[in-house]
């Protein structure tokens, strides 16, 4: 009972931020909303005095003030322009997580409960005050005999903190999903589940250390990017120490400054560095903004921060390979089949008439400078068709596909001329040349014989989870519903009736920016 008195405190609180932003029944969509929404909407604009900017913006200041849960869930909802359209993803792919540093007391206090009080003093000696202090973690710079070292060191009790946050956006969740079935499509108990188990890897540096070794190797032998290495001995699950990258971000207004810095060769080392790895490897940095990436002293581009990694199958990368390609050869009609054959497409559709639409989204690229050709915007376009045909997106691919838009907005940063399709051609055309000649359709065959040969031995748990399943199916679904006392009943009604509000003026505005 308590934690449930906690949960809605909590989500009446987010609530009011986010009503005093104007994010519940923005105001620019009034004509567009039933009556009793109009109403609604313009009582809280009266209360809160309304505020400036798009509803995007608005929304990525509300979420950044109410701490690292929210913005975590920012972060993912910029990750769907195909559910809350471009504009706002747009807007919250900015997301600034920029909070006040905690002690060298406490630094040092998250070091000797990490390894130790003795071990801790000798392994970092010389750790220097903070540089830079986000929601979930600060860096340190320090000096060692091996040279110098970047120490990233979570913030003391986050993990109870974030608990509880996505506690109560989970138990949200599944009110929302209860009283409104039109929010069901959205699927908001799946998408916070999503952002819980996100954050749990995030809080587990040891898990990021993993990360930043792979693509280290992947890097080390493409030579696209720079990866620091990892300090594995002063590594551990609340402490992450790699070696120090000197130069400055891209956000730096000095970084592409100076006599070392080949704007074309960085741009399209972000380019191809990205599809390498995606497309070659199946693993690329996921969060690729201007934030993460530096300019070494020696006009290389460095990258930092792996808390996110996306991760794509032999059968998406062909996929995303042969659109790619498919459009650099205006082959519309072999792409749209490309769709069908790895199920985004209902069989029930036309192939010809979705090979039509991809026309429309392809031949106005065609005979344009590169500076006005956009793969960000074709691939949104594509996006802008999953409803028209019923398409079904997997989440590996949207993450593949947000994280395309990010690396064409900052190659595009450094250098305004980037042709991103004729940096992708090398990339693309050896990856298809090699998957689909004689040795490419070898491998593919034993690779399919292996994946059939994996799912039949997981067939018995299958079967068993299936006949659970249906045994279950059986039985009436009733959702639990909480038990209130009867003298704050009420209270802690408004503040779900608050957060309703919220949540569906998120699911209003994602389905406006589709209309």
């Amino acid at each position: 009972m308590m934690a449930a008195i906690a949960d809605y405190w909590r989500l009446m609180r987010a609530g009011a931020s986010l009503a005093r932003h104007d994010v519940v029944l923005p105001g620019e969509y009034q004509r567009r909303l039933p009556l009793p929404a109009r109403i609604a909407g313009r009582t809280l604009r009266l209360v809160t005095g309304g505020a400036r900017g798009r509803p995007g913006v608005r929304l990525a200041r509300a979420l950044e003030k109410l701490g690292p849960a929210y913005i975590k869930m920012g972060q993912f909802l910029a990750t769907r322009p195909d559910v809350f359209g471009v504009e706002t993803t747009t807007d919250l792919s900015r997301l600034k997580d920029n909070l006040p540093a905690f002690s060298m007391d406490k630094a040092r206090k998250a070091l000797a409960e990490e390894f130790g009080s003795d071990e801790a003093q000798a392994l970092f000696p010389k750790l220097d005050d903070p540089i830079a202090a986000a929601s979930l973690a600060q860096v340190h710079r320090m000096e060692t005999e091996e040279g110098v070292k970047a120490v990233k060191i979570l913030r003391p009790d986050i993990e109870e903190r974030l608990h509880k946050e996505l506690r109560a956006m989970g138990r949200a969740a599944r009110n929302i999903e209860r009283v409104s079935a039109e929010s069901r499509r959205l699927r908001p108990v799946a998408f916070t589940q999503t952002v819980a188990e996100s954050m749990d890897k995030e809080l587990d540096l040891r898990l990021e250390a993993g990360g930043a070794g792979e693509l280290k190797e992947i890097s080390d032998a493409d030579g696209f990017y720079q990866i620091p290495s990892v300090d594995w001995e002063r590594t551990g699950k609340r402490v992450l120490t790699t070696d120090w990258v000197a130069g400055r971000p891209l956000t730096h207004p000095d970084a592409l400054e100076g006599t070392n810095v080949d704007r074309a060769y960085l741009a399209n080392c972000v380019t191809r560095g990205f599809l390498s790895h995606a497309i070659k490897h199946g693993v690329f940095h996921a969060d690729m903004h201007e934030g993460n990436m530096i300019v070494t002293p020696e006009g290389k581009l460095a990258l930092i921060d792996f808390g996110i990694i996306g991760r794509v199958g032999v059968m998406e990368r062909r996929f995303l390979a042969e659109i790619l390609w498919g459009f650099i050869q205006r082959d519309y009609q072999r792409i749209a089949e490309v769709h069908f054959e790895a199920g985004y497409v209902p069989a029930d559709k036309s192939v010809g008439d979705f090979a039509q639409a991809l026309r429309s989204v392809g031949e106005p690229i065609h005979g344009k400078n590169a500076e006005e050709v956009s793969m960000a915007r074709l691939l949104l376009q594509l996006l802008d068709f999953t409803h028209t045909f019923g398409m079904e997106m997997r989440p590996e691919l949207i993450l593949l596909q947000k994280t395309m838009v990010q690396v064409e907005g900052v190659a595009r940063t450094i250098d305004p001329g980037h042709d991103i399709w004729t940096a992708a051609e090398p990339i693309v055309g050896e990856w298809v040349r090699t998957q689909f000649g004689p040795a490419g359709a070898a491998k593919l065959v034993t690779e399919t014989v292996r994946e059939v040969s994996d799912r039949l031995k997981r067939l018995p748990v299958v079967m068993d989870k299936l006949e659970a399943s249906l045994e279950a199916s059986k039985e009436p679904a009733i959702l639990p519903r909480e038990r209130f006392a009867p003298w704050w009943g009420w209270f802690l009604f408004l503040g779900f009736l608050t957060l309703v509000g919220w949540l569906a003026g998120v699911s209003v505005l994602g389905i406006l920016q589709q209309t």
